[in-house]
């Protein structure tokens, strides 16, 4: 069982909690549309590995080799919460003892004309973000 927060709860933790680490699972195609998550204000960046399902065990080891200490709590981001539920399970499977989901995700559910963004998440919260080179 992993922790699901919302997207503004998760920016409270991560502020608070300066062992905490943000890793965004979206593709890099998304990141180039609608941005990461920009932690530059905390002195620190969101790790962005994408999730694939079928290499479970690639994104596994990736994980391990980005975050070697089982201590150190996880925050787990992608576009509406699904994804991010799946490798927040897969992290708490692995031994990690803080995985954590963002629920609502970067741009959350559609709002009723089918517009991302607008309902909830970290793009709705107007959380910090930025777009990659």
């Amino acid at each position: 069982m992993v922790d699901c927060i919302s997207a503004r709860d998760a920016w409270e933790r991560l502020s608070a909690d300066k062992n905490a680490v943000l890793i965004d699972v979206r593709t890099p195609v998304e990141w180039q549309a609608v941005g990461l998550p920009d932690l530059s204000s905390l002195d620190r960046q969101a790790i962005a590995l994408s999730w694939d399902p079928y290499d479970a065990a690639g994104f596994a080891q990736a994980l391990r080799d980005a975050i070697p200490s089982l201590q150190t709590p996880i925050l787990f981001l992608c576009r509406s919460g699904m994804r991010s539920q799946q490798t927040a399970e897969l992290a708490a499977h692995l031994g990690y003892e803080t995985s954590v989901n963002i629920i609502e995700g970067y741009e959350g559910p559609p709002d009723s004309s089918g517009q991302r963004g607008r309902v909830c998440g970290w793009q709705f919260q107007d959380l910090p973000r930025y777009f990659p080179d």
